[in-house]
């Protein structure tokens, strides 16, 4: 399974120079805690991630320091140079990476590095879960059968 077959392709976004309060309203009004930070990319109409801004940034960089909101940027508060997926890359890759800097969602890019989606942790858990379910199914349905047999 790769990570295009999962990755949500609605992706929230705001840029570097967008004041910071505008992007929380943005978290709150589409019940979301991330927002992917862009900027053109090379073809036209195409997004880059230069960033991603989460509601934890927000509580750690501004609020636990008592910072006034008001006079923030985006850019100033988010992280910067996003570790990004391909969307030709295995579940397993996104897995590893997520592990690997402690996160639960990635921008997807494509092979331009143009943002394509995101991918979190609970796309994959769905995903996951299906297919468990399917094993499941197929071991209940052997055993039914074998029990009809051997009636």
């Amino acid at each position: 399974m790769d990570v295009a077959t999962l990755c949500q392709r609605t992706v929230v976004s705001a840029r570097d120079g967008d004041d910071l309060v505008s992007a929380a309203k943005l978290m709150r009004e589409r019940h979301i805690g991330y927002v992917i930070v862009v900027e053109p990319g090379r073809s036209e109409g195409s997004l880059k991630p230069i960033g991603v801004l989460t509601d934890r940034d927000i509580v750690v960089a501004v609020v636990a320091r008592a910072t006034d909101p008001q006079l923030l940027r985006v850019g100033e508060v988010m992280t910067r140079s996003p570790v990004v997926i391909s969307e030709s890359a295995s579940v397993d890759d996104a897995l590893v990476a997520m592990r690997r800097i402690g996160v639960r969602r990635l921008p997807v890019v494509g092979n331009e590095g143009q943002l394509v989606g995101v991918i979190a942790l609970d796309d994959i858990i769905d995903a996951l879960s299906a297919e468990l379910q399917n094993v499941a199914g197929t071991i209940r349905n052997e055993q039914r059968i074998e029990g009809v047999l051997r009636s």
